[in-house]
């Protein structure tokens, strides 16, 4: 029979099964608009955005010359502020040619698995992931093979991943600090995994590479130190995004950074360049780019998260959440009083509170909550976190009970 839309496309659509039913399950389009909602589920803003990104963006949009709103690839005044930040951040001797500017992190993490990956080659990605790398890795014709952190620490579970990888193993997807456990990958933790990798690329006659993806990076709590799988092995690349430092994941503008210690890398400079154009101009458009220098200058406020966190956890746990402090990042991940997780996020739902299933990030029985909601609603919510647990505690899900009359 035809098809009116590609089967690559129904593939797609069924790899993102978890996120466009929690989006359907819970009316969210309804409950996002309403003033009595308290939002934490997309990690969306719920304050008005930094005045300093404002100002920027308003003198970068004044011309300075008749290109101004010209065509832009990866701009070098703008990969010179990249490069140049990352060496003093991470002691890396990047260079500018090093950074190719994109279209926020997904843009970044798209180009980067179309660069390495051909039909049939295997991605491994950490379970809980981010919930589009299986999306990307299928558009870009690639196996995904799924490995779970260990539940007890959040930590990579290297003895997996190292049993996990096959003669067809291209590349791993390393999310540091990760999305949603908060977790930061020690350097202990990411040596040990070069050292698999490098093993596994001379066994294949081949670099499985690594993608670091870092959106997250610049927000840490305590002090909490942070290394770049960069640093530990030549055949890897690092995604990251301002959105989130910058609180503003509508305006898009990220990169795609390589080591300087990545054999040949020339080649892999002119590949991703080919590939943000033909996949669709992966580029920032010109007036991100303009404000970079004032971009990478900016932060939100990372105490203001921090006292955040400490309040929902304290709260949560009062209320007998189980529930672990992020060391970094803006999300919470609880235990869902039912296995049932999605049914919990309802309930929630229910009393006016969105969070994100953890189903939808492949953590079935944890919910997600992001700390950029404000703090009215962190405060106003804390009643019905407390009703919804209680009701929990004392009835099954509505699905267990179908079942069980069944």
């Amino acid at each position: 029979m035809d098809h009116q839309i590609s089967q690559r496309i129904e593939h797609l659509t069924y790899a993102m099964r978890w996120f466009l039913t929690y989006l359907q399950d819970t009316s969210y389009d309804e409950l996002v608009n309403d003033p009595r909602t308290d939002n934490f589920a997309l990690g969306n803003p719920q304050d008005m955005p930094l005045p300093g990104f404002v100002e920027t963006l308003h003198r970068a949009a004044e011309p300075r010359n008749k290109d101004w709103f010209a065509y832009k690839l990866s701009e070098p005044e703008s990969q010179a502020v990249v490069a140049a930040a990352l060496r003093e951040e991470l002691g890396l001797p990047f260079e500018p040619d090093d950074i190719a500017m994109t279209n926020g992190a997904f843009g970044a993490l798209a180009t980067a698995i179309q660069v390495v990956v051909d039909p049939g080659d295997e991605v491994i990605l950490n379970l809980p992931p981010w919930f589009f790398y299986e999306v990307q890795i299928a558009n870009a014709g690639g196996v995904p093979v799924k490995v779970p952190v260990n539940r007890g620490t959040f930590d990579l579970d290297l003895d997996a991943i190292e049993a996990a990888i096959t003669s067809r193993t291209r590349a791993i997807i390393v999310n540091t600090p990760n999305n949603p456990t908060g977790v930061i990958y020690t350097p202990e933790t990411l040596q040990r995994l070069a050292e698999i990798l490098t093993r596994a690329s001379e066994r294949n006659g081949r670099p499985v590479y690594l993608i670091s993806d870092e959106p997250y990076r610049r927000i840490r709590y305590d002090g909490a130190p942070f290394t770049s799988p960069l640093a530990c092995y030549p055949f890897s690349m690092m995604s990251y995004s301002y959105g989130k430092i910058l609180l503003t994941p509508g305006q898009r503008l990220g990169y795609l950074a390589l080591p300087p210690t990545m054999p040949n890398r020339e080649a892999m400079r002119s590949a991703i360049q080919i590939e943000q154009i033909t996949a669709g101009f992966l580029f920032p458009n010109a007036i991100m780019q303009h404000g970079i220098a004032e971009f990478e200058r900016l932060a939100i406020d990372i105490e203001a998260l921090r006292r955040k966190r400490d309040r929902m956890v304290g709260a949560l746990r009062e209320i007998g959440y189980e529930v672990h402090s992020p060391q970094a990042t803006f999300y919470l991940l609880p235990k869902s009083p039912w296995q049932d997780d999605m049914a919990f996020t309802r309930e929630l739902a229910a009393r006016h509170i969105l969070c994100l299933p953890g189903s939808v990030a492949e953590i079935p029985g944890y919910f997600r909550i992001s700390l950029t909601a404000s703090e009215e609603m962190i405060e106003r919510s804390l009643p019905g976190f407390a009703d919804a647990f209680h009701y929990a505690s004392t009835h099954e899900p509505a699905a267990a009970k179908m079942a069980a009359a069944r």
